[in-house]
């Protein structure tokens, strides 16, 4: 798999954890519309079924999200949010909590302290048991938004937690049991996601403006070809542990 495709990494031969308890609450923090499903769907549509809330935030407006170098960037940027709130509704359905859009420029991004504030913010606000997010440490990731939008994540959680950070906040701190990190360099934990891998793609299959560009489905045949690869894929995951399907992660369990 390569280094710069969206989904899920190859875990080393190492021992790995597998489920956590079903959270109460889940926040899941991505640089675009559509990280979410592709680095932990199947894994929150599982917990939602089992009762959990599952909260999204957005870091960027994904206006660079098209091929189409004509392509009205404004009336993207309010697709992409339609397109992620109907995502976060076929994940969780009734368990659909917050769909949080920071609202960055796509591209621009950065791990700023204002934008770790922000952050901080919303995880005391939301107070989720777990965040995931990306993993800010993965080689030979190009896309800046996903190096900073990780770094986001367990920044903000540390700022969270804490409560001499931003105590302009007027909010209690919070500290969530575990952090889970998606496109992880080492996999230190993985979901059984057996039966929930439909749940993911029809997420996925709701972000129709990134058929082309980074589902590579331009058409109809090209779609099922890419419902076969994350099938494929997890299901790959999965057999070496005596499973139909996992989700894998770096696991930070000590917050």
């Amino acid at each position: 798999m390569s280094a710069n495709e969206p989904g899920q990494p190859a875990i080393e031969e190492r021992s790995v954890t597998l489920d956590l308890a079903t959270p109460r609450i889940a926040l899941a923090i991505g640089a675009h519309p559509d990280d979410v499903e592709f680095g932990a769907g199947a894994t929150l549509a599982k917990w939602a079924a089992a009762g959990c809330v599952v909260h999204h935030l957005i870091c960027t407006d994904g206006s660079k999200g098209t091929w189409d170098a004509a392509a009205d960037t404004a009336a993207l940027v309010r697709r992409r949010q339609d397109e992620q709130r109907e995502a976060a509704l076929r994940l969780a359905g009734d368990r659909a909590g917050e769909v949080v859009f920071l609202g960055y420029v796509d591209g621009e991004l950065d791990s700023s302290i204002e934008a770790r504030s922000r952050v901080a913010r919303v995880i005391r606000e939301l107070r989720p048991d777990v965040v995931l997010g990306h993993d800010p440490w993965k080689r030979y990731r190009l896309h800046p938004d996903h190096r900073h939008a990780g770094l986001l994540a367990c920044d903000g959680v540390v700022a969270a937690r804490d409560p001499h950070f931003f105590p302009e906040h007027g909010l209690p701190h919070h500290r969530p049991d575990a952090i889970l990190l998606w496109e992880a360099d080492v996999v230190h934990h993985i979901e059984n996601v057996t039966g929930w891998v439909d749940h993911k793609l029809a997420a996925l299959e709701a972000h129709e403006s990134q058929f082309e560009s980074t589902m590579k489905a331009a058409h109809a045949g090209e779609l099922d070809a890419f419902r076969v690869r994350i099938q494929t894929r997890l299901a790959g995951l999965g057999a070496p542990h005596g499973l139909a399907a996992v989700e894998a992660f770096a696991a930070i369990t000590d917050v």
